[in-house]
């Protein structure tokens, strides 16, 4: 894991191996269908959307007698409705259901993929085969941290009592997580999040860059994306930051070539006068912390624009010694976002994104987006 794709190329040959590259459009349809499959087979608030391929499900509406067909029925119909293949755990909490579902993937024939932790013993047998570091909220740092302590599984961190838990693990979010081993409820479910508090855009690019000229189409289009997102949930924001990741060197120690180096990372934040979604305002603030961090001679493999202390963009606090934004620049963005959307591939943009955009990722293995391009529709003989 974690190996460049140049240096298995050839055991990948040998063996056959199917590779692709990153097909974020078809990931993202894919994901909302498998969430939709659960909403419609739930009462509504009973599904907690936790990341693109993974969600917790409340399932205190079910009988515990009928808990596992009903596991069951949700795996099979989503199967059956999306070809995603998923596993499921059950647990008194999230924690403990995170435990019950890393043992249905580890086991898929003996579990049929689904694990229910419904008495003491199955949830002691459980965290005893749970090594410390795949428990959930424990990092690498935490769990070498526990290991000098002597723990080495999930049970014997759960018969730690809470105070231990403030202590060595940061507070009030190891007293939650001891409380959640030891089979108590903790973590509430969350509600959809409909406006996102931090907005990233970030790519590897797709060759090596030195040039400023690449490193500014690619900051001026990453800008770009993250102003239509700002737009697109009617946010403007005051901070803008980004990020240059540097190719690391080559290692001199032999013993070290095979290892995975991920180079060391320079960034940049200014704060804006007014809180602005206008893609030139980003774009301008984005190159000039650019022009800063950028080093001639130096070689580049990524670049990321985030944007953040966001704020409704119809009550903007803004500047009093600072011209707030023109009415009709706003009425320009509205123009271009819906150009894009009704035509794709951006048939509007700003100069300042280029047009070649050598530097972008090659995604020369990507897959066909069957669900979400008409031109790429799956073709059945």
């Amino acid at each position: 894991m974690a190996a460049p794709y140049f240096q298995e190329a050839e055991r990948i040959k040998q063996f056959g191996v199917h590779t692709f590259s990153s097909n974020y459009h078809l990931y993202g349809d894919l994901s909302w269908r498998v969430m939709e499959t659960m909403r419609s087979l739930l009462p509504p608030g009973h599904v907690e959307v936790y990341s693109v391929d993974e969600a917790f499900v409340d399932l205190q509406h079910i009988a515990e007698k009928d808990l596992y067909d009903f596991c069951i029925h949700l795996k099979n119909t989503i199967e059956s409705w999306t070809g995603i293949s998923v596993s499921i755990g059950a647990a008194p909490n999230k924690v403990l259901s995170k435990v019950a579902n890393r043992l249905a993937k580890k086991n898929k024939i003996q579990t049929n993929c689904v694990v229910i932790l419904d008495s003491t013993q199955k949830i002691q047998t459980a965290l005893q085969k749970t090594p410390i570091e795949d428990v959930w909220g424990i990092g690498y740092r935490y769990s070498e941290k526990l290991k000098v302590y002597g723990i080495h599984t999930a049970l014997a961190l759960s018969m730690k009592d809470l105070s231990w838990g403030k202590k060595f693990l940061g507070g009030i979010t190891g007293i939650k997580l001891i409380r959640e081993l030891k089979g108590l409820p903790t973590h509430e479910m969350q509600g959809p999040r409909t406006e996102k508090k931090m907005i990233a855009t970030t790519r590897m690019f797709g060759r090596d860059v030195s040039a400023w000229q690449d490193i500014e189409e690619a900051l001026a289009t990453y800008a770009t994306r993250c102003c239509e997102k700002l737009r697109r949930q009617h946010s403007a924001a005051k901070c803008v930051q980004i990020f240059l990741l540097l190719k690391p060197l080559p290692q001199n120690n032999p013993s070290e070539q095979s290892h995975y180096h991920r180079g060391s990372q320079v960034s940049g934040f200014t704060v804006l006068d007014n809180p602005s979604n206008l893609t030139p305002d980003i774009i301008k603030a984005a190159l000039a912390i650019g022009k800063t961090l950028f080093e001639q001679g130096q070689i580049y493999k990524k670049a990321g624009v985030i944007v953040s202390e966001l704020v409704p963009d119809n009550v903007l606090q803004t500047n009093l010694f600072v011209e707030p934004a023109d009415a009709r620049r706003k009425k320009l963005m509205n123009v271009i976002d819906n150009m894009n959307a009704a035509y794709r591939n951006d048939v509007l943009k700003f100069g300042t994104t280029g047009t070649h955009k050598n530097w972008k990722m090659r995604s020369e293995k990507r897959s066909k987006r069957y669900t979400t391009r008409w031109d790429e529709l799956c073709t059945v003989r």
